[in-house]
């Protein structure tokens, strides 16, 4: 929990908008841990803790969740991104930092609609 709290605070400082805590509904239907909500659309957030042994299969976890999270972007407009989180030197960090860029990129495609 306090790894998903770090990378969530990062992110919603990096993006500078409201990440909020998805329902339990949104979890167990569209694998979606965390949303942000842009107008009446929302993005979702999907954080899974890797190690260094399972960085190869990352691969795996995005054809798996592909699915529910295309279903997601079908009944609430956005995407869903997974954020990667890994230890380095004791410290929790986000593994894929491009992913911060992607959802800012998401945002403003929403907005723009």
């Amino acid at each position: 929990m306090t790894e998903i709290k770090t990378i969530y605070g990062r992110l919603q400082q990096e993006l500078g908008v409201e990440i909020k805590p998805a329902p339990d509904e949104w979890d167990r239907l569209y694998n979606v841990d965390f949303y942000i909500q842009v107008g009446e659309k929302y993005i979702g957030l999907q954080i899974k803790p890797i190690t260094y042994e399972q960085t190869p299969e990352i691969y795996r976890w995005k054809e798996w969740l592909g699915k529910t999270h295309k279903k997601f972007k079908e009944n609430y407009g956005g995407k869903v991104f997974v954020v990667f989180s890994i230890k380095r030197d004791n410290k929790k960090e986000i593994y894929n930092p491009e992913v911060i860029e992607e959802i800012r990129e998401e945002i403003e495609r929403i907005k723009a609609r």
